[in-house]
């Protein structure tokens, strides 16, 4: 039994279109080609070759890119299972935590969870009361 959780995936997961794959690269390497014209510098030619590169090669002959797109789909995958746990520990450890010791230091319980041992039962009545129960039939 492991204490972390095990990252491997049941389900295959698919890899989109060769196509698809060096359209869009063709449209990064074009917008990263003409991104120093927004400060006055000139284009960057080997950009914008590598970008009708990629165009050329998904309209014509798709399955070139196949190689390239399992790479990128791999790194994907290696990127999202070092990132994830990460950034949910972030969240966790920077928002959620320090909100309960707040709401606790100021001697909240929005769940009601503190336990009572005078009480016969902890159900919650409810005002007003709600649809008769024979009104909602057939659920599903």
């Amino acid at each position: 039994m492991s204490a972390i959780e095990d990252l491997k995936r049941d389900e295959d997961v698919e890899i989109g279109s060769d196509r698809s794959f060096g359209i869009v690269f063709s449209v990064v390497f074009t917008i990263i080609g003409f991104w120093p014209l927004m400060f006055g510098r000139p284009l960057r030619w080997w950009s914008i070759g590598v970008a009708v590169g990629f165009l050329l090669i998904a309209l014509v002959i798709p399955r070139m890119l196949a190689p390239l797109n399992r790479i990128w789909m791999k790194f994907g995958l290696l990127l999202a299972a070092i990132i994830s746990p990460i950034f949910l520990a972030l969240l966790f450890y920077l928002v959620f935590m320090p909100i309960g010791l707040v709401v606790r230091m100021f001697g909240k319980d929005p769940l009601k969870l503190k336990m009572d041992r005078g009480t016969r039962s902890y159900w919650v009545d409810r005002e007003p009361p709600g649809p008769p129960p024979g009104s909602i039939g057939n659920q599903f």
